[in-house]
């Protein structure tokens, strides 16, 4: 099993950065493919990036490429997305999530899910 907790998110101008960081208990977690997704207001949860569990491939959805970039540390067993030129419609609550198998983009592929952590950009 694994637990995820997020950090890093609150409030910044349009333009700024963020890095948001997960970190995940256990010893397995160079087991898994890990993936950010986020949710705004009134919209559902949508997949941002992701990695596979050697950190050797990423996937990021068109609207944050250029911008975002996910990556990882296994021996720390941390995630982290770098968040830059952010604008307010980043606007979300983050969410790690961790994937044993399946299409990386695909929420039921994700076992394991953190709690999430804002972020707010304004305008």
């Amino acid at each position: 099993q694994v637990q995820l907790v997020e950090s890093g998110g609150g409030l910044v101008q349009a333009g700024g950065s963020l890095r948001l960081t997960c970190a995940a208990s256990g010893r397995t977690f160079s087991m898994y493919a890990m993936g950010w997704f986020r949710q705004a207001p009134g919209k559902e949860r949508e997949f941002a990036a992701a990695i596979t569990w050697s950190g050797g491939t990423t996937y990021h959805i068109d609207s944050v490429k250029g911008r975002f970039s996910i990556s990882r540390d296994n021996g720390e067993n941390t995630l982290y997305l770098q968040m830059n030129s952010l604008k307010p419609e980043d606007t979300a609550v983050y969410y790690c999530a961790a994937s044993r198998g399946g299409y990386y983009r695909d929420i039921q592929s994700y076992e394991y899910w953190g709690q999430g952590t804002q972020v707010t950009v304004s305008s």
